[in-house]
């Protein structure tokens, strides 16, 4: 993991989310199936016709380690994008994590797998493998577009998108979020008035 992606992965998707405007989140319905899984990574897209999982298992193949599979499969709910035969296989090849505007089945097993999974949630039919399907173009996966290569970032809040030309700059930006946040906490922990002036200066506003 190089140095940029870690750093990443050690800041939450809120300030990341609050340096970009919150224009790059991904449908809050994408949540991991566990609240301490976190990730960063670049992103391997994904785009399946719903229904067909063929491409996610390319993808395995096409994978570095440390690689953030993206799948868009139009936000389909009744079949599965994989179980947990796929995710293990993930796993063994050091896949990074998968996010899927949908859902997987084999609920239960996947979580004691303790990988990172991103979804909508889980469901009972798995997907047919008819052979079509793409990796690495540009894609949407729960409302954003998602290049090859973008920046990923997953936390129990959910997925942000960072594009991997402003990677850098946005660092900067959220890293300087977070230290005005310590900065705002520190001024108000334990002073009932001046809580009050800042509640009124913000009420105020309009």
């Amino acid at each position: 993991m190089n140095a940029l992606i870690q750093q990443f992965r050690d800041l939450p998707t809120t300030a990341i989310s609050d340096a970009m405007g919150g224009m790059s989140n991904l449908d809050s319905a994408i949540k991991p199936l566990d609240g301490d899984y976190r990730f960063a990574g670049r992103a391997l897209t994904v785009q399946v016709p719903v229904g067909d999982n063929s491409a996610v298992l390319k993808a395995i193949g096409e994978a570095n380690p440390g690689d953030i599979i993206v799948v868009d499969c139009k936000g389909d709910t009744y079949r599965a994008i994989a179980g947990d035969f796929v995710v293990g296989m993930m796993q063994t090849m050091e896949i990074g994590a998968l996010v899927v505007d949908g859902v997987i089945r084999d609920l239960n097993a996947i979580k004691d797998l303790k990988f990172p999974v991103f979804c909508k949630g889980s469901t009972i039919a798995s997907s047919g493998k008819a052979g079509v399907g793409e990796t690495n173009v540009p894609i949407s996966c729960g409302g954003v577009a998602v290049f090859p290569g973008d920046i990923i970032v997953g936390d129990a809040d959910g997925v942000v998108v960072i594009p991997q030309a402003r990677g850098e700059e946005i660092l900067v930006h959220a890293k300087d979020k977070i230290k005005k946040d310590e900065e705002r906490a520190e001024k108000y922990a334990g002073k009932p008035a001046e809580i009050r002036k800042y509640i009124a200066l913000m009420t105020n506003k309009a």
